[in-house]
């Protein structure tokens, strides 16, 4: 086997795979030449070739998303190692786990005007789990004899070797993104067959938490109680939460589940809409809705109409659980139970008892009444981004992977039930629109899936640099609505009529995919009204030899009028 004759080089490699790390994206670039040649030749890596970091570092979030384990990035100095931050910061709201590995030029080369240096050390600490910040490593011509040196030689490698593993294990418990600093000295290129480093792994130990009966009591009765409790749910992994526990929640009379696309989780008395349900309630409709108690479980919550609303009408008691963090998103966060969702429900429900209570019968009777408006208002539907919405979701291929773009798009799909059969995923941990193609890639690779993107215009030319890569499986799909601009800004207040807002906000454009798909080798569909869409859709779902896109015109200025419309019809 091959090896880099760099002993630091050798070591993240070679903990990396202790560690299980065995997916890694790699940016070109000469100063990270050692790490390339160490993770490329060793048969345990997967490794991936993606030209722009900000893209590969995207590419890596999806494949983590997917293989719920860390990915590890590497990248050459300077400017490249700037890059991976967008998909840093989403990682690191999202709790995925990613490996930065980035390589530096030695310390003392650093400020002095030498070409691609950059202060690299701690660069990305406001977002990051650990920083490690290794030490540059010389590798004499000959043979050291030197006591002092040897024992400095040896120190240094020892003090890498303990942050390395410090960094893979915060990366791999703590679930979320790491940065390993790198400092090379030249020759960057030199091989050797030789093992030159056995290093020292260190195992993070076991952290656990026990709620006792004792200690749950309290909550219990408050529990026992409330007639009111509103369980909301974020961001979830498929399949996080256990039936059992999900029957008992939507069976509790007492008890309302409000969940997003991205819970992926169901039961057929759980509300999967919730701006539906809260976007036309009124004073009387917010305080009947008004929670006791409220649990939260999972990451970012898509809906700024719950926040509003919890923010305004705020319950007695907020728990959140979740292992590792709790937001105060409703500024009103009792407590937070800092273990695993399922050891929680198992702990918490054989204790507690039904409570008699109309709370859920109530709100179901208004769910179903929203549903029927909702079915008579798209009936009736002029072409727009919603009706597109309406066609494109009927469609999706079932027991498949569904990754969405922000701002709109999400938004749009959360007023739809769609087909439980779907694993849906969005970057909602800063809920950029930068990295939607990219991460969609990525996880596509990861799962091996059939995967399908719905994206808006910005979001897909701006991650257009996420199709220029060689993983794109075949059945790989994207859908693009283009309405020529950002339609969101269309629908947030202020003046709609001024050249400055067509220029600085919604941005408009006449751009389209045809020439990008034609670059990229993507079979390419396009509609422009319902029939169309109709039509290119059987095509579309048809085509499995090649990654395809379907672009979807809709009109710039009716989309607001229609949206806001729909939640005044639901009254």
């Amino acid at each position: 086997m091959k090896y880099s004759s760099i002993p630091v080089a050798q070591s993240v490699v070679l903990l990396c795979n202790e560690k299980g790390i065995n997916h890694v994206v790699i940016s070109p670039g000469s100063r990270n030449a050692p790490l390339t040649i160490g993770f490329t030749h060793h048969p345990d890596m997967h490794t991936y070739s993606i030209v722009d970091e900000r893209s590969a570092a995207f590419f890596a979030l999806g494949l983590a998303q997917q293989l719920q384990e860390p990915v590890a990035l590497v990248c050459s100095s300077g400017s490249a190692v700037l890059n991976y931050y967008p998909a840093i910061s989403e990682a690191f709201y999202s709790d995925i786990p990613l490996v930065v590995i980035s390589a530096d030029r030695p310390i003392e080369r650093i400020d002095i005007g030498d070409g691609q240096t950059i202060r690299q050390r701690n660069v990305f600490e406001n977002h990051i789990l650990y920083s490690a910040n290794l030490y540059s490593e010389y590798v004499p011509d000959t043979a050291l004899t030197d006591p002092k040196l040897i024992q400095k030689q040896r120190e240094a490698t020892k003090h890498n070797q303990q942050e390395i593993n410090k960094a893979l294990n915060e990366a791999v418990f703590g679930q979320g993104p790491v940065h390993i600093n790198v400092p090379f000295y030249e020759p960057l290129y030199n091989t050797t067959e030789e093992k030159l480093v056995d290093p020292i792994i260190v195992e993070e130990p076991l952290k656990t938490v026990e709620l006792s009966e004792a200690y749950l009591k309290p909550f219990v009765e408050k529990w026992n109680s409330a007639k009111r409790k509103l369980v909301i749910v974020g961001v979830l992994q498929p399949n996080t939460i256990e039936q059992e526990f999900l029957d008992r929640l939507g069976n509790d009379p007492s008890v309302l589940v409000f969940t997003e696309t991205t819970s992926n989780l169901n039961h057929p008395n759980f509300f999967t809409r919730i701006d539906n349900i809260i976007g036309s309630l009124d004073d009387a409709g917010f305080k009947q809705l008004q929670p006791e108690i409220l649990i939260t479980i999972g990451g970012m919550i898509i809906s700024k109409k719950i926040k509003a609303f919890l923010r305004e009408y705020q319950p007695e008691q907020h728990w959140h659980i979740d292992p590792k963090k709790a937001y105060d998103t409703f500024f009103c966060l009792n407590k937070h139970f800092k273990v695993p969702v399922n050891y929680f429900w198992d702990k918490f429900l054989p204790q507690t008892n039904q409570t008699l209570s109309d709370y859920q019968k109530e709100w179901l009777e208004v769910r179903g009444h929203r549903d029927a408006k909702h079915q008579a208002y798209i009936k009736d539907m002029v072409w727009c981004d919603f009706k597109a919405f309406d066609g494109i979701l009927s469609r999706l291929r079932p027991n498949t992977q569904l990754q969405l773009g922000n701002s709109s798009t999400v938004r749009y799909v959360q007023l739809f039930d769609i087909d439980k059969s779907l694993k849906v995923f969005c970057n909602r941990g800063t809920s950029g629109i930068d990295g939607s193609t990219s991460t969609a890639v990525g996880a596509a690779v990861g799962s091996q899936l059939p995967t399908t993107l719905i994206t808006g215009d910005l979001s897909f030319f701006y991650d257009s640099n996420g199709l220029w890569n060689s993983y794109l499986p075949k059945d790989f799909k994207i859908i693009l609505v283009n309405n020529s601009g950002g339609g969101i800004f269309r629908i947030l207040p202020g003046d709609k009529t001024s050249q400055a807002f067509e220029t600085y906000f919604e941005t408009i454009h006449n751009l389209d995919a045809s020439h990008l798909c034609k670059m990229f080798g993507l079979a390419y569909f396009s509609a422009s009204n319902e029939d169309e869409l109709a039509t290119a859709q059987d095509a579309f779902y048809k085509e499995q030899e090649q990654p395809c896109l379907l672009e979807i015109k809709t009109p710039r200025i009716e989309n607001d009028k229609v949206l806001l419309g729909y939640f005044k019809y639901l009254r």
